[in-house]
């Protein structure tokens, strides 16, 4: 009886190491076999090194001659022409240029129907880019806003600033300036008490003013 269950107990020891060899012996193998290889991550297109084109500018390498500019169907006009000429990159569609052109075009005058400072504001800064090459040629109405735009200057240090009273395009209270001399004294700051909101906000550069700096004032003009 003793002989039959050593016997016994060794057949069942037998069966269970054939057993854990099968299955790869300490598992391993099998969790290997499960578990999904490593995938390689795509690239964040906002990871990459290269500038955005910004939209409307000149191109600095070969573009479409004169000649060459035309749609895939249809034809374009004259001030098309115009604002497309030196600015189409040799191997892009020109229409695709000329769109970029009138959605500037459209911020433009969106934002103009609601506030003119606001849109003047948004040209002077970059805000709306390429409105500034779009909108003598294809919105030829908004050139009030433009010309407005080039008497100004963006928030941020302007150095050698022309003297005179400029206004702010902006409504915020937080909006804060100072002009310095050569020697770095404050010539004058301001504003002199806290602006409520609504308040136009201005600031006079003396004469002989090295620099001009504000802070959340969106962009000046001449008041």
């Amino acid at each position: 009886m003793y002989r039959r269950s050593t016997a016994a107990a060794l057949l069942l020891a037998a069966a269970l190491t054939l057993t854990a060899c099968s299955s790869g012996g300490d598992g391993k193998a099998d969790e290997a076999k499960a578990k999904p290889p490593a995938s390689t991550p795509v690239p964040d297109p906002a990871d990459s090194s290269a500038p955005p084109a910004t939209p409307g500018a000149k191109p600095t390498g070969p573009v479409l001659p004169d000649a060459k500019l035309t749609p895939k169907t249809g034809s374009f006009k004259p001030n098309e022409k115009a604002y497309l000429s030196g600015r189409v990159p040799e191997k892009m569609d020109p229409a695709a240029v000329l769109q970029s052109g009138q959605e500037a075009c459209q911020r433009v005058e969106r934002t103009a129907k609601r506030d003119k400072d606001a849109a003047t504001g948004a040209v002077i800064s970059g805000e709306i880019p390429g409105a500034k090459d779009a909108i003598p040629h294809l919105c030829p109405a908004q050139k009030p806003i433009l010309d407005a735009a080039a008497k100004g200057f963006g928030d941020g240090t302007r150095p050698a600033p022309a003297p005179g009273t400029y206004r702010a395009l902006t409504q915020n209270t937080a909006c804060t300036w100072e002009a310095k001399g050569k020697d770095g004294s404050v010539l004058a700051s301001g504003p002199e008490s806290a602006p409520k909101a609504g308040d136009k906000i201005t600031a006079t550069v003396p004469a002989g003013a090295a620099e001009f700096t504000s802070v959340n004032c969106s962009a000046w003009i001449p008041a």
